[in-house]
């Protein structure tokens, strides 16, 4: 760490540290009280603080003399309806460049939120200062620490396309918003599970305004039948085994056969546990509306969920996480509620992006973990539609040893396919799949 972020973390007000995962009733029912926007605030500042250029809110203003490459800050960005705002993380070069390429903006997936990028932001920070440009992390519109307003879709349920089109809007309309109130040009859209669906449905809408688009594990990409069980989510303990020699792989037909069979072979053995939240997952109940309800317990779930799905962490992160999550999932219900419109039984989508995503012509790179839950053959068939189309900058690849979660499951090889792909330029390169 250099001086000046040496004497800059000094100032920092104390932040306390994580609870431990709550293991009681009691442990629980304590977290359950302590909940809400000012702890919320906390546990994201606790994951950011890993930075040593972050700058929290009331920290000493930056030192003249560029001393770090890069700094960076959380705000809310307000919108055209002054109740409505996005949570916004920024990573800025202190010496932008005229030639820089356009910024990142990491979009997370559903009921997560920018947090859970924490393994992620120092490589991105590190290419945003060698390259003179910006990095950004935003909460949707109604999750994480955005503005938790009220969701609703005016379509009726026959009216498929209308449903759709209004739950899709509800984002894509915000972060248009968004874009146009933080001066952007142009982005390179970075999106994870539903955050890589919503990802796709900005650019088809606004396709002059996406430079590229990186989809990490997006849903709503095949048709059904597919194999995703979107149970796992909740059931799957992480992915391990990570490690430095780990590198992305091209998604040749071989391993995308190999992750479809071990997908089905889950939906066999599906219990009849995971069968139920399947049902609720696909009658539209959102799964946070359930640990919602049970009160006191809720932070008692939660952290069964935290320590079983993040059993890679190290314990610090691990309670850090924890806190995070069960602080964005007791938030006032919003945004979630957008699932049951969007995505069909069966986790597929009721307008699939594998029908929609030929109209593209800007790069398009798909991403997807060896243990993944989410059916690789829609990116496959995307990749290739792209390629019927004109477009040969479509790419997909395997990152080794991850599930769902890539970019924290083995952060390591992520982080260097996200700058690959990032320093990618838009018209080179032929599609790395082999049919």
């Amino acid at each position: 760490m250099s001086d000046s972020a040496s004497s800059l973390a000094d100032s920092i007000p104390h932040l306390p540290p994580a609870r431990e995962v709550p293991s009681t009733f009691i442990a629980s029912a304590k977290s359950w009280w302590s909940a809400g926007e000012k702890s919320a605030a906390a546990s994201e500042e606790r994951l950011l603080r890993k930075l040593p250029y972050f700058r929290p809110a009331g920290s000493p203003p930056a030192t003249p003399d560029n001393a770090t490459p890069v700094t960076a800050q959380s705000s809310r960005v307000v919108l055209d309806d002054p109740r409505h705002y996005l949570n916004t993380f920024s990573i800025t070069a202190t010496s932008p460049s005229p030639e820089a390429p356009a910024p990142a903006v990491v979009l997370h997936g559903y009921g997560a939120g920018l947090g859970f990028f924490f393994q992620n932001f120092p490589a991105l920070g590190k290419w945003a200062g060698k390259r003179g440009t910006s990095v950004y992390a935003v909460d949707w519109l109604g999750m994480g620490r955005s503005a938790r307003v009220p969701f609703h879709v005016k379509a009726k349920r026959e009216d498929i396309d209308g449903r759709v089109r209004e739950a899709e809007s509800f984002f894509i309309d915000s972060l248009e918003q968004w874009r146009r109130k933080m001066g952007l040009e142009t982005m390179t859209l970075v999106g994870h599970s539903l955050g890589g669906y919503l990802s796709i449905a900005y650019a088809l809408r606004y396709p002059t305004r996406v430079n590229k688009l990186i989809l990490l594990s997006p849903a709503g990409i095949p048709r059904d039948p597919n194999s995703t069980v979107p149970s796992r989510e909740l059931t799957d303990p992480q992915t391990t085994g990570a490690t430095d020699h780990d590198h992305p792989e091209p998604a040749d037909s071989k391993r995308v056969e190999d992750l479809r069979s071990s997908q089905q072979e889950a939906q066999r053995q599906e219990s009849r546990s995971r069968k139920v939240l399947t049902y609720l997952w696909e009658q539209g109940w959102s799964p946070f509306q359930v640990v919602r309800s049970t009160l006191f317990w809720g932070p008692l779930l939660i952290g069964k969920y935290a320590t079983r799905r993040f059993i890679g962490l190290d314990e610090e992160d691990t309670r850090a996480m924890n806190e995070y999550i069960m602080n964005i999932t007791l938030a006032k219900g919003s945004g979630e509620y957008c699932i049951s419109h969007l995505l069909a039984p069966g986790a597929h989508a009721r307008r699939p992006m594998v029908d929609r995503i030929s109209a593209l012509k800007i790069p398009v790179t798909f991403v997807y973990g060896d243990h993944d839950w989410m059916d690789p053959e829609g990116g496959k068939e995307s990749v290739e539609r792209l390629r019927q189309a004109g477009n040969g900058l479509g790419r997909m690849y395997m990152i080794p040893h991850a599930g769902h979660h890539v970019y924290l499951d083995n952060p390591k090889a992520m982080n260097d396919l996200l700058i690959k792909e990032l320093d990618r330029p838009a018209g080179s390169g032929r599609t790395p799949y082999s049919a």
